[in-house]
């Protein structure tokens, strides 16, 4: 679990918005999982059963309607550190993320979940609970939306 960690705060600040969101729901997910472990089968992956969990407790929360606000990398990513060219960087990184966080949910967590997360399409299909067919969808509307939004669509 601790390996995943990073990744579950990455995904869960991009589901809650912002970084403290994102560790209110990742600490909730720690809480869930470690209380049902039993429930989790060996052979299968713990990275794929955390998002579930993590993504159940988003919903039951109803997050995805209320947080819109700050970029979904946490400020210990050290995008703006020494490299020429960092600051532009970080203010393309912010727009982006500021695009994200307009989809719809669905769009929002497929977004994440392949282009970010870089989830095969049928693995973020079973983590949200979908047909590959589905995701794909979600997947294609989300991106085409935030070309649209960040006016690079062909």
């Amino acid at each position: 679990m601790l390996e995943l960690l990073p990744r579950l705060r990455r995904f869960a600040t991009g589901l809650a918005g912002t970084p403290a969101d994102g560790d209110d729901l990742c600490q909730m997910t720690l809480e869930r999982a470690l209380a049902n472990r039993q429930k989790w089968r060996e052979g299968t992956r713990l990275d794929s059963w955390m998002y579930r969990i993590m993504r159940n407790i988003w919903i039951d929360e109803g997050r995805a309607t209320t947080r819109r606000r700050q970029t979904f990398v946490a400020d210990e990513a050290g995008l703006t550190v020494g490299a020429e060219g960092a600051q532009e960087s970080a203010v393309e990184l912010s727009m982006v993320d500021r695009a994200i966080q307009t989809l719809p949910a669905e769009q929002r967590e497929a977004v994440l979940l392949v282009m970010v997360e870089g989830y095969a399409y049928r693995e973020a299909a079973e983590i949200v609970g979908c047909p590959v067919g589905t995701l794909n969808s979600r997947l294609v509307r989300g991106r085409d939306a935030l070309l649209d939004l960040l006016g690079e669509a062909t």
